[in-house]
């Protein structure tokens, strides 16, 4: 297979130059997904880099938030043109690392300069100073946004450049500095985003790399001189960085996890558009997105022309390698096939009635390939182990109801709360779900995939921790400081009752 970039390990990137440790607590060998045979590197990690990254960080972190906001403006500015001239690198590295076919690696890399323009442009209005005349009687009064010191970046495997960027790119311009994790399944694009920071010249510590497995990220997270944690993944390991910061109460976490995502179709849906935008949500990244579309609820009026199309045309999504446009590509590794496998065996168990079967393809390139799978769900179990659970891949339940009270209660159901869909001619029906679902995006007759970065991204419940990302992440990335000034000389006649206050002349006197 040709590739039209080489890839080779460099190093953690610590203090403005990539570093390969003498010290090694363990190797990581990046494959593609998409086949086996495309080696992209080893990557050695080492545990003592995480220490010397946060204090390098620490260490500059005073130098970087003094900076005026024009002058960090001025690095971020360059950084979003060298995204631009390297984005069919990292589309190539981020296909390699995820299997995702190049066209959507390509719309990933295309976001990386549109944080930058977002967050300069929209999302710092967030956290502009504010001046409060008469805040105390004759006192003005500002608000004002500081950087927190040290932020800890943890990214995920499906959106291995973008998801991180997110927090990175708001972290730097309010004068935090980072130490970024990749996710151990995508090395390979950590490290060209690296390469690519480095570029721009940003003073030494302000950005930094390291590789590793998950006891990287514990120590990271835990690490005295990190004082917030932006953390990208699943609900157990979203879990696991709570209970490990207990007792560093100073650090923030933004928490972004998983989702049950739920798109409900009534009985005046447009079905060409509730069809096309479910498939789009469903199956898109292979299922591997937190906002994808994991339950349908539909209307009985509705459901058997619905379900017929649905199956019709999720048999014909192209499944294949990454250079061969096809619309699915594989899941990111065996573990992740087989708890595919896994939960159709559990949804046979608990009644759901197989009307797609998902199984395993040979193709071509060897690689972790599956075909999707719908499940019919007679009726809804509170107790259901596969109506509840986040399987990550190619997989919808189909429930059908025609009360649409029953219809939010299932879509509320699974402790998850990140987002739904709502397909309806009808304003007050949206307006209803607007009200009564539990989670913090709901879309109207568009696809649960798909976010806008001028938006918060963020949801409720097992989905995350009130720390919504995309538009608010500034908010997270600093501090609201009040001040009150007051410029007017001391006024004698204010002195309270019973301090018998002398002033300097009386006290001349």
């Amino acid at each position: 297979m040709a590739t039209k970039y080489e890839l080779k390990y460099l190093g953690d990137y610590i203090h403005g130059s990539f570093v390969i440790s003498e010290e090694q607590s363990g190797l990581i060998t990046d494959k593609s997904p998409a086949d086996l045979n495309d080696h992209i590197m080893d990557v050695p990690f080492s545990y003592d880099n995480i220490d010397k990254a946060c204090y390098h960080a620490k260490a500059e972190f005073p130098k970087w938030a003094r900076q005026s906001q024009k002058e960090r403006n001025e690095y971020l500015h360059r950084l979003k043109e060298l995204f631009i001239n390297h984005e069919s690198e990292m589309a190539e590295a981020i296909s390699r690392d995820t299997g995702k076919p190049l066209w959507e690696s390509l719309t990933e890399a295309k976001a990386l300069s549109q944080k930058i323009d977002i967050t300069l442009n929209h999302s710092m209005s967030l956290v502009a100073e504010e001046r409060i005349s008469n805040a105390l009687p004759g006192v003005e009064g500002v608000v004002r946004y500081k950087a927190r010191g040290v932020m800890a970046v943890l990214g995920p495997f499906n959106f291995p450049a973008h998801l991180p960027n997110g927090h990175i790119i708001p972290a730097l311009a309010l004068g935090n500095t980072v130490v970024f994790k990749p996710s151990e399944h995508t090395p390979a694009v950590g490290q060209l985003y690296a390469q690519i920071v480095h570029k721009a010249g940003f003073p030494k510590g302000v950005f930094n790399l390291v590789q590793g497995d998950g006891e990287c990220g514990k120590k990271l997270v835990i690490n005295e001189n990190v004082s917030g944690i932006l953390f990208t993944g699943s609900y157990d390991v979203g879990l696991r960085i709570k209970q490990e910061t207990l007792t560093h109460y100073w650090k923030i976490l933004a928490l972004e996890m998983g989702g049950k995502n739920a798109t409900v179709i009534w009985d005046d849906a447009d079905l060409d558009k509730a069809v096309y935008e479910t498939l789009v949500g469903a199956f898109m990244t292979s299922g591997q997105r937190c906002s994808c579309t994991s339950r349908v609820i539909l209307h009985d009026k509705i459901a058997q022309e619905f379900t017929d199309r649905f199956y019709e045309a999720a048999k014909k999504i192209s499944i294949g390698h990454w250079q061969d446009n096809a619309f699915m590509g594989p899941l990111i590794n065996a573990q992740s096939v087989e708890k595919y496998l896994r939960f159709q065996e559990i949804a046979k168990r608990e009644n759901c009635e197989s009307l797609m079967r998902g199984k395993v393809l040979d193709l071509k390139h060897k690689g972790y390939y599956v075909t999707p799978s719908i499940y019919l769900v007679s009726e809804y179990n509170e107790k259901s182990v596969y109506q509840k659970s986040e399987i990550f891949g190619p997989n919808v339940a189909i429930y059908t109801s025609s009360d649409f009270d029953e219809a939010m209660n299932i879509v509320n159901s699974t402790g998850y709360g990140l987002v739904m869909s709502l397909f309806s001619k009808s304003k007050a029906l949206y307006e209803d779900a607007v009200f009564k679902s539990n989670v913090g995006l709901l879309n109207w007759n568009r696809t649960t995939n798909g976010a806008s970065s001028k938006l918060p991204f963020g949801g409720t419940g097992k989905s995350g921790n009130d720390r919504p990302s995309a538009h608010f992440a500034v908010q997270y990335c600093s501090v609201p400081m009040a001040n009150l000034e007051d410029p007017t000389p001391f006024d004698s006649n204010k002195i309270l009752p019973g301090l018998n206050y002398e002033t300097n002349n009386e006290f001349r006197r």
